[in-house]
C-alpha cells in the first residue's frame, strides 16, 4: 500500500506541480485515499494497480483547472488577500468616488456641515491652549501641547464633517477626469459654501470664547500668544507653511479609505504633524487669529493680508498641485492601462 500510495502521490504532485494550490488539493486527496484502503494482512492476494483519476491540463495562462480549490487554500488566499495593501488605482478610485459623491449635494447641505466643521476646528484652538496653558514652561511642552491640535481634526474627519483642504483633493479628480466647464462650476461652487461655512464657524467660535465665560479667565494670555504666532510670520512664509499643511492633510485624506481600525491613528498623527511644525492650516488659523481680531488687538485687514490669503493659497497649492494632481498622473494620466485599472462610476 506504501508503495502504490507514493507513485499515486508522485503523479498527483507532477501534475499540480504548476500550481502551488494543485499541489496542496493532491496532498489532501492522497491521504484521505491512504487513510480509506485497508490493511493489508499477511497472504491476501497483491492489490490492484491504483486506477489514477483523469486528469486534464489546461495552457498555463490563468485558466481555471479542473481540481476544484480546497477549503484550506481558499482560506489561505483570503486572508492574504485582507492582510495585503490595497493597489493604488484601488484607492484612486474609493476617493474619486467620495469626491463624486460629494460634488451631488446641494449648496446648503455643504454650508451646514461646513459651518459645523469651522465651529468644530475651534476645539483645536481650545485644546492647545488648554494644554500649553497647563504644562510648565520648558522646550518639550509643544512635543505634548500639539495633541490638542489634533482634536478638531478628529471630529471633523470622524463626523464626516465638510472641511475645505479635505475636500481640495476628493472634489479635484473628477474634474481632472472629466476637463470640463460644468464640472469646474460644480466645483467652485463647492469651495465657495465650504470655504465660507468655515470661516463663519471660526468666527463664531472666536465670538464665543471672547465674549462668554467658555474658558477660563487666565488662559487669555495663551490663546493670544498662539494667534500672535500664527499672524507674525511673512506672507511668504505663511504661504510655504500653508503648502506644507494642505499637503499633509489631502495626503491623510488619501490614506483613510483603507485604514479601517487605524483611522484615528491616521488622523491623529498627521494633523499632530502639522500643529507640532506649525503649518499654516487656513481652518484652524483662521480661529487663532480671528480670536485677536474679535479680541481687537489685530484688525480685519491684518488678518487677511497676514494669514488669510497666504495660508489659503498655499493650502490650495499643496492639496490639489502636490497631491491631487500628482496622483491623478500616477494612476490615470499616465498610461491607457491606468485607465483601465481605475473603476469609477462617472
Amino acid at each position: 500500500m506504501g508503495a502504490d500510495a507514493v507513485i499515486d502521490h508522485a503523479h498527483r504532485f507532477r501534475v499540480a506541480q504548476l500550481d502551488p494550490e494543485h499541489a496542496i488539493s493532491a496532498i489532501l486527496a492522497t491521504g484521505r485515499r491512504m487513510a480509506a484502503l485497508p490493511m493489508r494482512r499477511p497472504g491476501d492476494p497483491p492489490s490492484q494497480p491504483p486506477v489514477h483519476e483523469p486528469y486534464t491540463h489546461a495552457p498555463d495562462n490563468g485558466a481555471h483547472r479542473d481540481v476544484p480549490e480546497q477549503p484550506e487554500a481558499a482560506k489561505a488566499r483570503s486572508e492574504v488577500e485582507e492582510l495585503s495593501a490595497p493597489e493604488g488605482a484601488v484607492v484612486y478610485g474609493a476617493i474619486h468616488q467620495e469626491g463624486t459623491d460629494e460634488l451631488k449635494r446641494s449648496t446648503s447641505a455643504l454650508a451646514w456641515s461646513g459651518l459645523a466643521a469651522g465651529l468644530s476646528m475651534g476645539f483645536s484652538f481650545a485644546v492647545e491652549a488648554l494644554l500649553q496653558h497647563s504644562l510648565p514652561d520648558s522646550p518639550w511642552r509643544p512635543l505634548v501641547s500639539s495633541f490638542g491640535y489634533s482634536v478638531g481634526f478628529l471630529i471633523v474627519v470622524l463626523g464626516r464633517q465638510q472641511l475645505f483642504t479635505e475636500n481640495t483633493l476628493t472634489v479635484i479628480l473628477p474634474l481632472l477626469r472629466k476637463r470640463d466647464l460644468p464640472t469646474l462650476a460644480n466645483v467652485g461652487r463647492l469651495w465657495a459654501a465650504v470655504l465660507l461655512a468655515n470661516l463663519l464657524g471660526a468666527l463664531l467660535f472666536a465670538i464665543a470664547i471672547v465674549y462668554t465665560g467658555a474658558l477660563p479667565e487666565e488662559l487669555r494670555s495663551t490663546l493670544e500668544s498662539l494667534g500672535a504666532e500664527a499672524m507674525q510670520p511673512a506672507f511668504s512664509t505663511v504661504f510655504v507653511r500653508g503648502i506644507f499643511a494642505g499637503w499633509l492633510i489631502a495626503l491623510m485624506v488619501w490614506l483613510l479609505p483603507y485604514a479601517e481600525s487605524s483611522r484615528v491613528w491616521v488622523i491623529l498623527i498627521i494633523s499632530y504633524v502639522v500643529g507640532l511644525a506649525r503649518f499654516s492650516h487656513v481652518i484652524v488659523g483662521s480661529v487663532e487669529t480671528l480670536y485677536l481680531v474679535v479680541a481687537g488687538t489685530r484688525s480685519a485687514a491684518e488678518y487677511a493680508g497676514r494669514f488669510l490669503i497666504p495660508a489659503l493659497l498655499g493650502n490650495i497649492v499643496g492639496g490639489v498641485s502636490l497631491v491631487a494632481a500628482l496622483a491623478h498622473a500616477q494612476f490615470v494620466a499616465a498610461s491607457d492601462e491606468g485607465e483601465e485599472r481605475v473603476a469609477v462610476n462617472e
